[in-house]
């Protein structure tokens, strides 16, 4: 028993020594995307599915973003990236394929699938630092992909508030684009143990009085000359499988459920058991025959 619980122990710290250098990915598009992976992926394989549905050039913006020094936690919490998690929980209709890697192993180079779209694609390249708050989307006839550089966000106090900021760049990103304009967006991210060349130091931390109250400033332009938009074509959006966008059974509920179940049979069969006596309506009326008044007089 004790050699048991032993091996029981060393099996759970290697699978959280190994969770600890794992990080999310995120793929959101307006187009339609056969993706699909299993919660915890190496990111050489993950790269061996994305980048072949991204060859296919069925959007015409592509925006790759790296995320370094994040986990799964950092996204757990609904307020840390409220505008990514409303594309990837089909609450955007314009969403027509997502996918979501709990934990992926390794580092995905963004420069990987920025090249494969451009060579796929004969996409336009544009390299955006989100530190500097500007940036420019170019109006071309091409297909283009934007590599978007988070910077890490710092441990403690503020690093939901960074998450924060970072998303509404990003979304504020997708709503310069063009109604019409389809586009898919790669969302990378790298644990906080991860050291790479294209990381960059952790800005200065940016107060604000409250988090929901003040807006994030940004500084964003765009140029509007010679804009071209896409032809609409008449696609009905799929909502996808209700099963996989919702949660209909969670664990409360399925307690109650059993809970209510157990409490049901125990009063199914006390009254069922009461309901089977057989008593006679005779054997509570009272004897006034002659027999009765013999047994009074002995």
């Amino acid at each position: 028993m004790l050699f048991t619980n032993l091996g029981a122990l060393a099996l759970s710290a290697a699978i959280v020594e190994a969770f600890k250098d794992t990080s999310p990915f995120f793929l959101f598009s307006t187009s339609e995307l056969l993706t699909s992976s299993p919660d915890l992926i190496s990111a050489s394989r993950l790269s061996e599915i994305v980048i072949p549905e991204l060859t296919k050039c069925t959007s015409e913006t592509y925006i790759i973003v790296s995320q370094p020094g994040v986990g799964a936690a950092d996204y757990e919490n609904k307020r840390s990236a409220p505008h990514l998690r409303k594309r990837l929980l089909g609450d955007d209709k314009s969403i027509r394929s997502s996918l979501v890697v709990k934990d992926v192993l390794g580092w995905l180079d963004v420069d990987d699938l920025s090249g494969a779209v451009q060579n796929g694609c004969g996409a336009a390249h544009l390299r955006v630092d989100a530190s500097t708050g500007q940036f420019t989307i170019l109006d071309d006839s091409r297909p283009q992909v934007i590599t978007v550089d988070f910077p890490a966000p710092p441990a403690g106090v503020g690093r939901s508030q960074k998450l924060v900021e970072n998303d509404a760049f990003l979304s504020s990103m997708l709503d310069l684009l063009s109604p019409k304009t389809r586009y898919t967006v790669i969302y990378t991210t790298s644990p906080p143990t991860t050291s790479h060349p294209s990381e960059q130091a952790e800005p200065e931390e940016y107060e604000m009085d409250s988090l929901f109250q003040a807006p994030v400033h940004l500084e964003l332009k765009r140029d509007m000359s010679h804009q071209k938009r896409a032809s609409d074509a008449n696609i009905t959006l799929p909502n996808g499988p209700l099963f996989e966008r919702y949660q209909y059974l969670t664990p409360g509920l399925f307690m109650g459920l059993l809970v209510s179940f157990i409490l049901v049979s125990i009063l199914y069969v006390g009254i069922s058991g009461v309901a089977s006596l057989q008593v006679s309506y005779a054997a509570f009326d009272k004897e006034m025959g002659p027999a009765a008044q013999k047994k009074q007089s002995q």
